[in-house]
């Protein structure tokens, strides 16, 4: 009897040794799991002019909205050239004006021969110049207004401030970086594929996205949906940084997944596990 006791509960752990084996299988082949790590997009902000910070508005760490003012450049020499350009543009006008005035005046006198060729042709020549020149003051006018403008810096996204490089009375030079800010948008996994699984997944398909922080309302690690939107062309050896159950020597694809809806909790670099359903769109 002992012996037929081993022999069936030996026949029940290999029947439930195979079951298991094919429903693992199974699992393997239509789920694809992939480790990764959040990317998120920075940007370096900077005046397009040279001066000295006369105000900053932004810390590390604030939110900011797109078109909000962060930092602004004393503005006074910016403002004088402005006004200066005013007045020659309003002065041209005015000798534009007159040129033209005098021309029409006279025009009939060089057709009926009362005027000179060189009396007409210097007529002209005025009436031509000062039109050029009310442009050239137009142009100038319109320079030093977009250079006024550029004394103030603003957000050109929705974004958090990473890094404030620059505090109020410091001089920057044009281009000189004053903030660091991270997008809102776009945030993808940055992740590797094996070539085997490469013919399953295509642009757009749906993922997962897992992270180790769990949600406080459901206790389980916070899932974000997404989706594939770049898969490279060329193959690599997975980065040493890319967890995987394969050997790092692997030829692998790097591919990004875009998520949908971000929040506050996803963060640059944040490790994450990405899930793709094979039956899934």
């Amino acid at each position: 009897m002992n012996k037929k006791a081993i022999l069936i509960s030996s026949l029940i752990l290999l029947i439930s040794a195979i079951v298991l084996y094919f429903v693992f299988a199974n699992k393997k082949t239509n789920v694809i799991r992939l480790f990764g790590n959040i990317e998120i997009r920075q940007v370096d902000l900077s005046f397009q002019v040279s001066g000295i910070i006369k105000d900053v508005f932004g810390e590390e760490g604030d939110y900011v909205k797109e078109g909000q003012l962060i930092a602004q450049l004393d503005d006074k020499d910016y403002s004088a050239n402005y006004k200066k350009a005013l007045f020659q543009e309003k002065s041209s006008l005015a000798q534009k004006n007159e040129d033209l005035s005098r021309y029409q005046r006279n025009f009939p006198l060089c057709r009926d021969g009362t005027l000179s060729k060189e009396e007409c042709t210097t007529l002209l020549n005025k009436r031509d110049l000062s039109l050029a020149k009310y442009s050239e003051n137009i142009a100038n006018r319109e320079f030093q207004k977009n250079q006024l403008d550029y004394t103030k810096l603003y957000a050109p996204q929705d974004g958090i401030i990473t890094t404030r490089v620059q505090e109020k009375g410091a001089r920057v030079n044009a281009n000189q970086t004053v903030y660091v800010l991270s997008l809102h948008k776009p945030v993808w996994v940055r992740t590797y594929i094996k070539e085997e699984d490469l013919g399953n997944i295509k642009y757009g398909k749906k993922a997962y996205i897992y992270t180790d922080t769990k949600d406080p309302e459901t206790g389980e690690k916070k899932r974000y949906e997404g989706f594939i939107g770049y898969i490279s062309p060329v193959a690599e050896f997975t980065p040493k940084t890319v967890q995987t159950e394969d050997l790092r020597v692997d030829l692998v694809y790097r591919i990004r997944v875009y998520i949908n809806e971000t929040d506050e909790f996803l963060r640059q670099g944040m490790p994450v596990s990405v899930e793709i359903k094979l039956d899934e769109e």
